[in-house]
């Protein structure tokens, strides 16, 4: 583990996982597209993203007895690992924590065993970008394939049928008042539980559109603590919303950010306001930045922490502020220094872009090659701060 202070000198470095993410996102959005226009079916099938990875074989593996083709571009099952991504990490209301997988539908972990939720079990849909749970105990999947709920015995899933503008679901949160944002490939809608309704988002004005998916792709949104929504944007940087505003003025409701007025880039992938109310800005091309309401800080680009590409963003109970550029290992940030973690701590995978610290105080990572779990009382007697969970665990 190395540690580091405010500043330290710059430095960049290519990043190979993102170029990855976007060649398995391209092609699972192409095979979407052929799969849309056949009437048999309109779920992805298991083989989507393998189609095009066909130069170098890798490992034979199976899920739910069905085998996986052999043929991809690098090898992404190792032995005992729960699947080759976790996209996001929740824990609902009765303790049990559920991983979103990137093809594989959704993973829960009850009572130390593992129990996997495809399109066998109704599960109509097999990435899952996000979880959350409303305020009756449903848990609910922002997927691409919709959103779906689930009440503890059946799935019911919401798609263009049902009024959702575009299937591809990339974020999803509830607000205060127990409204559902969603930010999907085709911009932002509401949900009240019953019907969708489109919400329109000005856009920046950029000469360069850089979008790595859609125009129109909201791919994270906030609620901070003074009830103002926040959209992160594919390649139209940061819009804000006040809703206290929009009662006298629909114009003066928002506020937008992008690089011609201080943001470090403006395609967003992640946001997380911290206690003290400032608000951290990962994106994909521009590192990270920290924003106090006036102005930024750019913690990557003054050389603090490196990583172009910000994976996942997470505070933990204690206040630390957890920061996982991809192909650069971990940040933490304690409110005064920078710890960084690599290889060297035992942290296998170089693309974790989910982070989570459960009721029972063990801290998950997800992302490449699985689950990860970070453990300062192993670190005591190993050295090593992380280690690779599999399906038989460890779980505690």
């Amino acid at each position: 583990m190395a540690t580091a202070s405010f500043p330290t000198s710059s430095k960049k470095r290519s990043n190979y996982y993102s170029l990855f993410l976007v060649i398995f996102l391209f092609c699972s959005c192409k095979q979407r597209q052929q799969t849309e226009t056949s009437e048999a079916t309109k779920v992805e099938t298991d083989t989507t993203v393998f189609s095009i990875f066909n130069t170098v074989k890798g490992p034979k593996s199976q899920y739910k007895g069905r085998p996986l083709p052999d043929d991809f571009h690098v090898d992404l099952f190792y032995k005992d690992q729960l699947c080759h991504w976790v996209r996001d990490l929740f824990e609902d209301s009765k303790g049990n924590l559920w991983m979103a997988t990137n093809h594989y539908g959704v993973i829960q972990l009850q009572n130390n065993q593992v129990e996997y939720f495809t399109t066998e079990e109704g599960f109509q849909a097999n990435r899952v970008n996000q979880i959350t749970e409303d305020a009756q105990g449903n848990l609910w999947f922002a997927t691409s394939n919709g959103i779906i709920s689930y009440n503890g015995n059946r799935f019911t899933s919401y798609t263009e049928e049902d009024g959702l503008p575009s299937r591809e679901v990339w974020s999803m949160i509830i607000d205060r008042n127990g409204l559902f944002w969603l930010g999907t490939s085709k911009g932002v809608c509401q949900f009240n539980g019953a019907t969708f309704k489109a919400f329109p988002i000005p856009k920046a004005t950029v000469r360069d559109t850089t979008s790595i998916i859609s125009y129109d792709r909201v791919s994270t949104i906030l609620e901070d603590k003074n009830g103002n929504l926040w959209y992160g944007t594919d390649g139209f940087g940061l819009c804000k919303y006040t809703p206290n505003a929009a009662q006298t003025s629909t114009e003066n409701a928002f506020t937008i950010y992008s690089k011609s007025n201080g943001l470090q880039d403006n395609n967003i992938n992640g946001l997380l306001e911290d206690r003290n109310g400032n608000l951290w800005i990962g994106s994909m091309f521009g590192g990270l930045s920290r924003f106090n309401g006036q102005s930024f800080e750019h913690v990557t680009q003054n050389g603090t922490i490196q990583g172009e590409e910000i994976g996942a963003l997470y505070e933990d109970p204690q206040g630390n502020i957890w920061i996982a550029p991809e192909h650069h290992g971990i940040y933490r940030y304690d409110g005064k220094d920078f710890s960084h973690y690599t290889e060297k701590d035992g942290l296998e995978s170089q693309g974790i872009i989910s982070m989570l610290q459960d009721s029972q105080g063990r801290f998950w990572l997800g992302g490449w090659k699985g689950l990860f779990r970070f453990s300062e009382d192993q670190a005591k007697e190993n050295n090593t701060s992380f280690y690779h969970v599999g399906k038989y665990g460890p779980w505690n």
